[in-house]
């Protein structure tokens, strides 16, 4: 018969249960620091997709297409 480990025993909503991540407190100043760099890189490039000139004639197409319909 397999011995079953205690911690499967338990469920998450009991008390006594632990997650096997609770010695992480959080993330640390240079994680953030990265997470924060590599957030605006996102924001700048997303930026520069959508304000392009691809971009804003194909929804300034998009538009006039639909209203086409519309009138």
């Amino acid at each position: 018969m397999i011995a079953q480990r205690k911690y499967r025993s338990r469920r998450w909503w009991s008390p006594g249960w632990r997650s096997p991540f609770a010695g992480d407190v959080g993330m640390s100043t240079a994680e953030y620091a990265i997470g924060t760099i590599a957030a605006a890189a996102f924001a700048g490039v997303l930026y520069l997709v959508l304000t392009g000139d691809t971009i804003t004639d194909g929804v300034k197409a998009l538009v006039e297409r639909a209203l086409s319909f519309v009138a």
